[in-house]
């Protein structure tokens, strides 16, 4: 049997993660109380057909108080058991989480008359550490599309297979915060900028013009060909070491050119070596 457990902040997506793993074959529960997990496996490991059972549970903040902290206890007698056990754990900036309640004029889960969505936020966060502590991967959703955020859960969870690891590509802005679910960052602001050529600054790393920029300058081929050869040395190192997925980001100063091109090269060139190769640009997301 194979246990997924999706977690994270009200509004990151952890609803959208579950129907995601329900399209694929996945018995999907949510909101279950973190009490009462041990006892479903239980009565799920006893059915003839267990060991080909997939079961994703949502455990959010609205868990009875006190459950929560259980939780890594839980999950070790439940491994213990011969399960398979993974934490899934959803995330987004604080500035993200305020714009979507505004927009969807939801009701937080933990806001009351007396505690604001703000509060209810940090208060979320608090308890749902004992979870995100030990979390296999999270995954910040701040500026991913439900089309990304598919293809990330999909390919996170589905390729059970340790010689199969999935490799993300990701270009970001400095000027936004280094994202905090990578394993590899690259600093690529000291490459000539396309921003302050005048007919291409409202462009992006996907636009003609900028590739044809970028590609004319030897700096860029060099700093493409040091990563590509940093990362052929070292991903097989973490396959390895039984690594599910690998996180590589690229950053310059707004996300919006250099580390759009690079992200997109490397993309191209390792998609051809290994079968689960994703690229997103954050700042373009939005």
């Amino acid at each position: 049997m194979r246990l997924v457990i999706i977690s994270g902040h009200s509004g990151s997506g952890k609803t959208s993660a579950l129907n995601i793993l329900e399209d694929v074959g996945f018995t999907c529960i949510d909101n279950l109380p973190a009490s009462l997990l041990q006892n479903l496996i239980t009565q799920l490991n006893s059915n003839d057909n267990h060991e080909e059972l997939n079961i994703a549970v949502g455990i959010d903040a609205r868990n009875l108080v006190g459950d929560l902290s259980k939780i890594p206890e839980i999950l070790k007698i439940i491994e213990a058991d011969g399960v398979s056990v993974s934490v899934l754990f959803l995330y987004a900036r604080r500035t993200d989480l305020l714009r979507r309640y505004s927009e969807t004029r939801r009701r937080h889960p933990l806001s009351t008359e007396t505690i604001g969505l703000k509060e209810a936020i940090d208060l979320e966060k608090s308890l749902l550490s004992p979870i995100s502590d030990i979390a296999d991967r999270s995954i910040d959703t701040s500026r991913l599309t439900l089309h990304q955020l598919r293809d990330l859960v999909k390919n996170t969870i589905v390729p059970n297979n340790p010689e199969h690891m999935s490799i993300l590509f990701e270009s970001f802005g400095f000027k936004r915060g280094v994202p905090s679910d990578s394993d590899f960052v690259f600093d690529v602001r000291c490459l000539p900028n396309p921003y302050w050529k005048q007919q291409l600054k409202n462009q992006t790393g996907n636009d003609e013009g900028v590739i044809e920029f970028l590609e004319s300058q030897v700096e860029v081929a060099s700093m493409l060909a040091d990563i590509i050869g940093f990362l052929t040395r070292w991903i097989p190192k973490f396959q390895q070491n039984n690594r599910s997925y690998l996180t590589v980001s690229i950053g310059c100063t707004g996300g919006q050119h250099r580390s759009v091109y690079l992200a997109n090269r490397l993309h191209e060139h390792f998609a051809t070596q290994h079968p689960f190769v994703q690229v997103v640009h954050k700042e373009l997301s939005q």
